[in-house]
């Protein structure tokens, strides 16, 4: 059998990508996977398989569904994979920027819950002395 006879369940899919199979008729639905039919079964070809896995990859960096097939897309246009390439790496640094300032951010966050927690357990301790001192006065 040739490599690019090889075919796939959705249930082979699924395992393979850690996925529900609900997830991968939810991607058929909007057109992203075009498995055949064998009788009743879904039978997904290596392109299939091959989407899927940038689908979920596109999923896992935070990119719309849109934006990743749009880049899915272009492998299949005259400009080919260049095309593609090109525009993979703009998108990548766009979310490497994006990824860098909400680094910044939460680190700015935890910075201000660190001083914020100080600040009440100061705060905290000296309630509780003067507490103390006003109970031990009576």
């Amino acid at each position: 059998m040739n490599d690019k006879d090889t075919t796939y369940t959705i249930s082979e899919l699924a395992r393979a990508f850690d996925v529900t199979t609900r997830t991968i008729r939810f991607y058929e639905e909007k057109n992203f996977l075009n498995p055949e039919r064998v009788g009743r079964n879904r039978v997904y070809s290596r392109r299939d398989r091959t989407h899927l896995r940038l689908l979920l990859r596109g999923r896992r960096l935070g990119w719309s569904l849109e934006d990743t097939w749009e880049l899915i897309g272009l492998y299949d246009t005259e400009a080919g994979e260049a095309a593609q390439l090109r525009a993979m790496l703009s998108r990548l640094t766009e979310t490497r920027q994006l990824l860098q300032q909400q680094r910044e951010d939460i680190d700015r966050a935890e910075s201000e819950l660190t001083a914020i927690e100080a600040r009440c357990q100061r705060r905290l301790d000296d309630a509780l002395d003067d507490t103390v001192r006003d109970s031990s006065n009576h």
